[in-house]
């Protein structure tokens, strides 16, 4: 290794840069105490609830739209399949229901979204600080893994309100049942009787474990989506702060904690967001009508037997119905997130 270059001061001396100098680690990491800190940890959380939740409102209705779709709900069964029949669906809505319809379940939602995405935005900053402390560190397999343990995390502690809100969702009848009367339904529901005899043995039949009905497919689901989302979103941000692109796509502003990394105009943000949505969707799509259809169904159906019931229905296309509209949710939804969770770390200067 080329020892440093000296360079000559004012008086045409020449200065050697101490080894202490060489060696600093970069700015663009957050110091470990700094981002363990009580404040940073409060701040970074109520950013990241706040986020979701804004993210969460604008995509309300055709989350709503997407579930139907994706729990083959007979009464909108016939819509799936284009865009005239995604339209038609909510029209279907609006008559029966009302605009409110559309946001049928949605304060269940935004009680789940908050701790969900706080936790989820949290866990990855203290994730990411503890696997990639310095920036020689920093490797994709420790980027995906930063962002698949903060989403998993975040699944663990919140997906029972996940549960009810997907309930909720599904529900086309005039009479809107109670959150007791969700929760009461789901506590005593029991096995399916298709399943084996000898497999109902393995199964704690406790029905607190009811709320947790589709937890297997939801993990498997997160480790490529929320990977995917944080994985993406960083390496497009960082991509959009070349000088090639920066003079369309950087902010004048400048932070005086990250000088290095200036802000990203809200297109180029909303841009980084959108595709990281993309592409983490398609990565665990499938996964995702997997729970779905756990989560909605009266008996305890394992995984094995609901992929066997979704292919006998409608084959591999089971597998990815609803996904149009699931892009359609996603790139604004995800867009959204990361928009305001950056602007959010910025006003409260973190």
């Amino acid at each position: 290794m080329a020892p440093p270059r000296t360079i000559p001061d004012s008086a045409g001396e020449l200065k050697i840069p101490s080894t202490e100098s060489v060696a600093k680690p970069q700015k663009s990491y957050e110091p470990a105490a700094q981002t363990r800190s009580f404040q940073y940890i409060i701040k970074s959380g109520l950013a990241g609830g706040l986020a979701g939740c804004a993210a969460k409102s604008l995509v309300a209705p055709l989350d709503r739209v997407k579930i139907l779709f994706q729990t083959s709900t007979p009464e909108f069964a016939r819509y799936t399949g284009s865009w005239a029949g995604f339209m038609s669906a909510i029209t279907a809505i609006r008559h029966k229901e009302g605009f409110r319809g559309l946001y049928k379940g949605h304060s269940a939602t935004l009680l789940q979204k908050f701790p969900y995405a706080a936790i989820n935005f949290l866990a990855y900053e203290q994730i990411r600080a503890i696997i990639i402390p310095t920036p020689d560190k920093k490797t994709p397999l420790r980027q995906l893994l930063s962002g698949s343990l903060a989403g998993s995390a975040s699944i663990l502690f919140t997906y029972p309100l996940d549960l009810i809100r997907v309930r909720l969702a599904i529900e086309t009848r005039t009479h809107r049942p109670s959150w007791k009367d969700i929760c009461l339904q789901i506590y005593h529901e029991h096995d399916a009787p298709l399943r084996p005899r000898h497999l109902k043995g393995f199964l704690p039949q406790l029905g607190i474990t009811n709320f947790y009905r589709g937890f297997g497919p939801t993990i498997l689901g997160m480790i490529p989506y929320a990977g995917m989302s944080f994985f993406t979103h960083e390496i497009i941000g960082d991509w959009l702060r070349r000088p090639v692109f920066a003079p369309y796509t950087v902010s004048e502003k400048r932070s005086s904690k990250h000088p290095e990394r200036p802000q990203l105009v809200t297109a180029a943000e909303l841009f980084a967001g959108g595709l990281a949505g993309v592409i983490a969707q398609t990565a665990s799509y499938p996964l995702e009508v997997l729970r779905r259809r756990m989560q909605v169904g009266g008996n305890r159906l394992g995984m094995a037997e609901t992929c066997r019931k979704i292919w006998s229905e409608k084959g591999f296309r089971g597998f990815y119905v609803g996904m149009t509209i699931g892009y359609i949710k996603v790139v604004p939804m995800v867009a959204t997130s990361f928009l305001v969770y950056e602007r959010l770390k910025w006003a409260m200067g973190i």
